[in-house]
């Protein structure tokens, strides 16, 4: 099971960044489905972009990789309103269903982020915990 936890965490933690490098590359579909009531939607764009990768390599970084989930989290929570937001207006983004059913799994689907990355915040075997360190770097500091 540790195994597949990391393995996991890497999927997560590289989605998560390229969604986040996407929010710079290409980030008009983002301020698309942002709320209305919202104010600087591109702004809140790049900023939630810039947590999204930074919480992708916090995931890779085991001293960190706790704080960075529940960061995660936070962020995960605090874009809901504008997955809402897409879902009730319909709000259509070249390349993404807007389908009911689409929309159905959609919504739901953050709270499996929420879950996934949870995970992450629990204790992980420090052994085989997925890292960008090399272990050697994290052993003189004492990780």
């Amino acid at each position: 099971m540790q195994k597949n936890k990391e393995l996991l965490r890497v999927i997560l933690a590289i989605a998560i960044a390229v969604v986040g490098v996407l929010h710079f590359a290409h980030p008009t579909p983002f301020v698309k489905i942002v709320p209305s009531i919202l104010p600087h939607p591109l702004a809140l764009v790049y900023i939630s972009g810039f947590f999204e990768i930074l919480g992708g390599i916090g995931l890779l970084v085991p001293p960190v990789a706790p704080a960075a989930a529940w960061g995660l989290i936070a962020l995960f929570i605090a874009v809901f309103p504008a997955n809402i937001n897409m879902a009730v207006n319909h709000i259509q983004i070249a390349g993404v269903p807007d389908s009911p059913i689409f929309q159905a799994i959609r919504l739901p689907f953050q709270a499996v982020l929420i879950a996934w990355a949870y995970w992450y915040t629990l204790p992980s075997d420090r052994e085989i915990q997925a890292s960008i360190i090399p272990k050697h770097i994290l052993a003189k500091f004492g990780w």
